[in-house]
């Protein structure tokens, strides 16, 4: 059997799968908030930081580690599993000091991570992907190169805030002696992987990719952004390897406490993305993701790591090799709650029933579905921007309303996700409007590909168990037909009537969109 734990802001969760029988066999999480309570961090991150920061603890994670290893061997037997792969959420890192590695190998099975590891933090606290505090240190590495695009050419994204690079240079600026005492600095990935190894892990290029420090042409760290993020932080990093190679076998501690075979190997962690995109069996090109959420993303395979030179999206590595394609939507179930509640209805007028009959009207009124300041495109806005006759503009007609701004929603992904004329093979919808039917209807009619919701609802978690077993050698397709099923029912096929109809659509939110942006 194979392990996957995801390491995400709120909790801590394993999967663990048995290929040989295409059946999970086990599921447990760590919610930090509800069950370490000491942390005073109910969503798992120190709430109240200054000037933009958000952190978290990582003494917090090491206990949440050792309770979800209680709980699984509780469920499964842990002696059975083979390989155990992972993620982390993306841009977090730890600062551990020179006494690391040694307090790793010297582990004691009668006592706690925690305890045995902490001593060996040189910072006490984690940035972590919420954390914007670092805008002067994004302004100050994109100016160190002449060309304010080249590190979007080199890392597959324009220097932003949440990433690593300027979290580093902003601790080394304010913190020089935390900074010079630091020997290692960890993603939250490869900082889990290297707890259950017993040594120092490397960092894939899925996660490694949301440093601004990769070089994901080379796939391995950029010289130039290392020297003007901080001094020395090459020799504070650790080496990029592949997902799927192995680099050890489990600490002495895991399988003398909680009993894991001593040859159980350890593959390598990724970020929760590149996991998720593996768990929603989207790994090769063809199939897009889109999850659903407070904020809406876009993720897809792709052939090669080049970048979108317009600035939009990012590319990050893809676990089975590689790129993946990202953007964000800031205006998500945020737009969506925002209009139900201007209109005074529940989320039952976004059902396919009470949108059908608008259908009729399909492409005809615009709507620029922005509640509030967008990230894709970049932009501020106090409100949606309407265009259509004058009932519409009024807000009347709530029905169509909801569909004007659900294939609003959708044409922008499509104008600044995709090829217009070359739409993906299907569309896997996840997140909490996915459930939804009027809202898969649209996606479909709008990106004309079929749409999916598959059974695993966690699928950061079920892509890090499929990472292991690519590691021991379990081929990728396979992986993804026992796993990767779509709930029976709920694929919602493209009305290709409306192709047309949309394609006008795209072209003339395209226009409208320019006016305001």
């Amino acid at each position: 059997m194979f392990l996957g734990i995801d390491a995400s802001t709120q909790s801590l969760s394993a999967i663990v799968i048995d290929p040989s029988t295409g059946t999970v066999a086990a599921r447990e999480s760590v919610n930090f908030g509800a069950d370490l309570p000491e942390f005073d961090a109910p969503h798992g991150f120190i709430p109240g930081g200054a000037d933009g920061e958000v952190h978290a603890d990582p003494r917090m994670w090491l206990k949440a580690l050792d309770l979800l290893m209680d709980r699984l061997r509780g469920a499964a037997d842990l002696g059975k599993i083979r390989v155990i792969a992972g993620d982390g959420q993306q841009h977090g890192s730890v600062y551990l000091d020179e006494t690391f590695d040694g307090r790793l190998a010297g582990l004691d099975p009668s006592r706690d991570l925690a305890g045995q590891l902490s001593p060996a933090l040189s910072r006490a606290t984690s940035p972590i992907w919420m954390d914007h505090s670092t805008g002067d240190e994004c302004a100050e590495i994109t100016a160190s190169f002449d060309d304010p695009l080249e590190v979007l050419r080199r890392t597959g994204s324009v220097v932003t805030e949440r990433f690593t690079g300027p979290q580093i240079r902003r601790f080394f600026k304010t913190d020089p002696e935390g900074y010079a005492r630091t020997r290692h600095i960890h993603l939250v990935s490869s900082f889990f992987a290297s707890v259950l190894a017993g040594r120092s892990a490397p960092v894939d290029p899925g996660d490694g990719s949301g440093m601004n420090l990769l070089n994901l042409a080379r796939g391995t760290w950029d010289t130039d952004l290392l020297a003007h993020a901080a001094p020395e932080l090459a020799a504070k990093l650790p080496s990029v390897e592949p997902a799927t190679h192995i680099h050890g076998v489990i600490s002495p501690y895991f399988s003398g406490r909680y009993g894991f075979a001593e040859d159980c190997r350890i593959a390598g962690f990724t970020g929760d993305n590149p996991a998720s995109l593996v768990g929603m069996g989207a790994s090769t090109p063809g199939n897009v993701v889109i999850s659903l959420g407070t904020s809406d993303t876009w993720f897809s395979a792709c052939e090669g790591v080049a970048s979108r030179m317009d600035g939009i999206g990012h590319i990050f590595g893809n676990p089975c090799g590689g790129g993946m394609a990202l953007v964000c939507f800031a205006n998500g179930s945020l737009a969506r709650e925002a209009l139900r509640d201007e209109l005074g209805v529940d989320w039952d007028a976004f059902e396919d029933e009470a949108l059908a009959a608008t259908r009729d009207r399909a492409g005809r009124e615009l709507m620029l579905p922005f509640y509030g300041p967008e990230i894709t495109p970049l932009a501020k806005f106090s409100g949606p921007v309407r265009q259509g006759d004058a009932a519409f503009m009024a807000g009347e007609n709530p029905p169509l309303q909801i569909r004007a701004l659900l294939e609003g929603q959708f044409l922008n992904m499509r104008l600044h996700s995709a090829d217009p004329d070359s739409p993906p093979s299907r569309i896997r919808l996840t997140g909490g409007a996915s459930r939804n039917n009027g809202i898969a209807r649209i996606a479909a009619d709008v990106l004309q590909a079929p749409v999916e919701r598959l059974e695993s609802p966690d699928s950061a978690a079920l892509g890090s168990a499929m990472i292991a077993a690519l590691a021991a050698g379990h081929p990728v397709g396979e992986l993804e037909e026992a796993f990767c099923r779509p709930v029976a029912g709920s694929r919602i096929e493209p009305d290709t009537a409306l192709a047309m109809t949309y394609r006008d659509a795209l072209t003339r939110f395209d226009a409208l969109l320019r006016k305001h942006v």
